[in-house]
């Protein structure tokens, strides 16, 4: 394929979404801005019209993964509905993407948390943790959630939630489905926050 068969942004998506390929069947370290451009059928300089290195790429792929959780959390926390209701969804958002795109969320925090990670990708893995806190203090201005530190009660609960996900994807959960480790799991989280469905 020609670097003509690509519009000028389609590119970027294409080597996005193959690098994600790469990213899960190779690790990180099998990633090449080359490789990519050898593997989509453009020239080896094409690439660098969208990123200026592979560190640039990096930051892309983990910017483009945040994008899209942040995206999930938040269309669950702005549905309509009870706060309860919508904390569990996000939850269960974040749990599905979690275990779906173990691969890539593993990178993700690996990217944001190195010391020359960039300041968008910063600021987009705290807005997953502060979209869950914003949903948190709404419940708690309704009197349906305890008084506590919303991003502290956030983190405790992304900790709870990450934790369970991480179990599935190495298959630590023995004998139990991944459904009802997620409904036990939100049910402990939900009434320690004192926001349990139901009640």
């Amino acid at each position: 394929m020609a670097d003509g068969s690509y519009h000028h942004g389609n590119l970027r998506a294409a080597l996005l979404e193959r690098a994600e390929h790469v990213l899960v069947t190779s690790g990180a370290e099998g990633l090449s801005l080359r490789a990519l451009a050898r593997e989509l059928g453009v020239s080896h300089a094409a690439p660098s019209r969208h990123f200026r290195d592979r560190r640039a790429l990096l930051d892309a792929l983990a910017v483009n993964g945040f994008t899209r959780l942040n995206d999930r959390l938040r269309a669950a926390a702005a549905a309509p509905g009870p706060v309860p209701d919508r904390l569990e969804a996000l939850g269960r958002a974040y749990v599905d993407f979690a275990v779906t795109h173990a691969p890539l969320l593993e990178f993700m925090f690996t990217v944001k948390h190195s010391d020359d990670s960039s300041a968008e990708l910063r600021e987009l893995g705290h807005r997953s943790l502060e979209i869950a806190a914003e949903l948190i203090a709404e419940g708690q201005r309704e009197g349906l959630v305890r008084a506590d530190d919303p991003g502290r009660l956030a983190q405790v609960a992304f900790s709870a939630l990450h934790g369970l996900a991480t179990l599935a994807v190495a298959a630590l959960l023995e004998e139990t489905p991944l459904s009802e480790a997620t409904d036990l799991t939100l049910d402990v989280l939900l009434r320690g926050l004192g926001a349990a469905t139901g009640d």
